[in-house]
């Protein structure tokens, strides 16, 4: 795989900042309280146990929905399509277009009004995929339709990168490959915010983590310091396997 381009001399560094963060469907309150302040750069990792609001806090910081109470911005500016349009998600179940791997990356570079041959055959390359440009997209195996959704998630060189637990279903050869462009992107200058069930993985990415429990922030750490001594009884329960719910 190729080695990306460092951008992070022009990057635009942008910093999260939610204060009293909520969200409720239905009656029933998902998110609370939450009050938050991230660095501009790093890889943050989300945990916590099953129905904590991990995707849900990342779909609300990526303003894919609409927080109940409280508010958030990025270096000032709350979501809007302007903030949207500097950011990028990957889902835990990648979602390709029945195209080639690379029509996948070409409808992204049209639609933003930039066709560019060239950059789209060089982030394949970056992710390991570029002798399958041609493949229907949807035929590559699991692993190979993650990278094909992280090289399209990149191609924009967005500020912040949203991973919804992007390796929940992959094999361990599968989910090193992905970390390492994980890495890549965090080095390169992007923000990376990354959802994992997995304390191994996190040890592996982590610069800073922010758990939640029951839809609650029980603790934001530095990763070193979380992983040595969290601070909190549903953190340390969980890194030692006795909270699942």
């Amino acid at each position: 795989m190729a080695e990306p381009l460092d951008k992070t001399s022009e990057r635009r560094k942008t910093r999260l900042q939610c204060q009293g963060l909520g969200l409720s469907f239905g009656g029933q309150r998902k998110l609370a309280d939450i009050t938050l302040s991230l660095p501009s750069d790093g890889i943050t990792v989300l945990m916590g146990p099953n129905g904590a609001g991990k995707s849900l806090l990342l779909r609300v910081l990526h303003g894919l929905i609409e927080p109940s109470q409280g508010h958030l911005t990025w270096s000032g500016q709350p979501p809007g399509p302007q903030v949207t349009l500097r950011q990028s998600m990957v889902f835990q179940r990648p979602v390709l277009l029945r195209r080639s791997v690379a029509a996948n990356l070409d409808f992204i570079l049209r639609a933003r009004g930039t066709p560019d041959a060239a950059r789209r055959d060089a982030a394949l390359d970056q992710v390991g995929l570029l002798a399958l440009g041609a493949a229907p997209a949807r035929r590559l195996s699991g692993g190979e339709q993650q990278r094909l959704a992280l090289a399209r998630a990149l191609l924009t060189d967005p500020d912040v990168l949203f991973l919804d637990e992007p390796t929940a279903n992959l094999d361990p050869t599968a989910t090193s490959l992905i970390e390492s462009i994980v890495h890549a992107a965090s080095e390169a200058g992007t923000k990376v915010m990354f959802v994992t069930h997995a304390p191994g993985q996190a040890r592996r990415l982590a610069d800073d983590v922010v758990f939640l429990n029951r839809g609650e922030l029980a603790c934001h750490a530095e990763a070193a310091s979380f992983f040595s001594d969290p601070g909190h009884d549903a953190a340390r329960a969980y890194l030692a396997g006795e909270l699942t719910l």
